[in-house]
């Protein structure tokens, strides 16, 4: 009798070392806030958010991604001007949608890994429009090119972000 599993979720769940679960979201973050300060260009990177996308594709649970998101998030509104809450909602988001999706699609290849990433991008710039803009009626600027091209250099460095972090995969 042929063993088969009843889900991607169960083919494809991935495993890392402790030590990978932690330091992702820390340097991530601290890169981001250290980063953002001194190189204006570095900006249109969101290195929180990439690895919330990559845990969420990797480990394929909607409710670990949720919660992930949301604490990547909220430790990156402690490091930026914006209101406490808002990147902490827009990840946490994000991240539920990733992991939803991960587990009907196959997430290895690097040309979804591209799309998705473009995707998940442009999906946390409008979250991020309609909180500041809409919940808390603060004034918030919605430039489309702005936002196609740093969606764009999200999407080719998360390929590569997302290509050193298999590297650390536990195999069994």
């Amino acid at each position: 009798m042929a063993l088969m599993a009843s889900s991607r979720h169960e083919v494809g769940t991935k495993s890392y070392p402790w030590l990978v679960y932690i330091l992702a979201p820390v340097l991530a973050v601290g890169l981001q806030s250290l980063l953002s300060l001194h190189f204006g260009f570095f900006e249109l990177i969101d290195l929180p958010l990439l690895v919330t996308i990559y845990y969420a594709i990797a480990k394929r649970e909607p409710i670990s991604a949720t919660l992930v998101g949301a604490a990547i998030g909220i430790a990156q509104d402690a490091l930026t001007h914006h209101p406490l809450g808002i990147f902490g909602i827009s990840k946490a988001l994000i991240g539920y949608t990733a992991a939803s999706l991960g587990v009907r699609v196959d997430t290895e290849n690097h040309g979804t890994r591209l799309l998705l990433t473009f995707g998940f991008t442009l999906g946390q710039a409008a979250v991020l429009y309609l909180l500041v803009r809409h919940m808390l009626g603060q004034p918030y600027a919605w430039h489309g090119f702005h936002e196609l091209t740093g969606a764009a250099i999200n999407a080719l460095v998360g390929v590569i972000l997302f290509a050193l972090l298999d590297l650390t995969e536990q195999r069994e």
